[in-house]
């Protein structure tokens, strides 16, 4: 399941636009927007750190959170925030209001375990990671917090695909029409040079003997 759930307060605003967002900016607080479930979008202000903090913390986009506005408290899902191309300053946030039945689409971090047990690896292959995260839809309130793969038995030229991972209920990728790889299993540098120089001398060998062949 996801992180645990948080609270925020929030103002709601009246005025929007460029003049209005930095003067809120100025005043340590952050201009939010939140949408969706079939009602109005509610134009609000959150404290700044709050919000920076949580982004920070990892798993803002998979956490369901609950903002107080006048109030009134609302589940909603952070959908996307906009940072300062510049100074990394945190400009919006975008929340998506979570009703019963609310389904969303997520990317969810992978985690690897079980490399002790991969003999590819024991040998001195390297893990090499396709998709540090994998995109899903799933209810709002069962995103997983993260997938696992198992890497248990994979040798040198390996590869782990998304059908050999375990998923919750209600959980799909949102690719469907193949098998896409997560990670592979690859050899090492020194390895591979060594099976090159192998190949090379297997084909130095075999045109040593087609010669032969020729002169008799």
């Amino acid at each position: 399941m996801s992180h645990q759930t948080y609270e925020l307060k929030a103002e709601a605003r009246e005025r929007v636009g460029k003049g209005s967002a930095r003067a809120i900016r100025r005043n340590g607080k952050i201009p939010a927007v939140i949408y969706g479930d079939n009602e109005a979008p509610l134009s609000i202000t959150l404290p700044y750190k709050e919000v920076f903090l949580k982004i920070h913390a990892g798993g803002f986009k998979t956490t369901i959170a609950t903002i107080e506005v006048d109030g009134k408290k609302i589940k909603v899902l952070p959908k996307d925030y906009q940072l300062d191309p510049v100074r990394d300053f945190l400009m919006h946030v975008d929340f998506l209001r979570i009703g019963k039945g609310t389904v969303v689409t997520v990317n969810v971090p992978v985690h690897f375990i079980n490399d002790e047990a991969s003999p590819g690896i024991k040998r001195g292959g390297v893990l090499n990671i396709v998709r540090h995260d994998v995109e899903f839809t799933c209810p709002a309130t069962a995103i997983p917090e993260f997938i696992e793969v198992d890497l248990t038995g994979m040798d040198i030229g390996d590869s782990a695909h998304i059908s050999a991972v375990k998923l919750p209920a209600g959980v799909t990728p949102t690719i469907t029409d193949r098998d896409f790889t997560i990670a592979t299993v690859a050899a090492p540098a020194g390895l591979k040079s060594e099976e090159s120089g192998a190949a090379e001398d297997e084909a130095e060998d075999e045109a040593e003997e087609k010669e032969g062949e020729g002169e008799e």
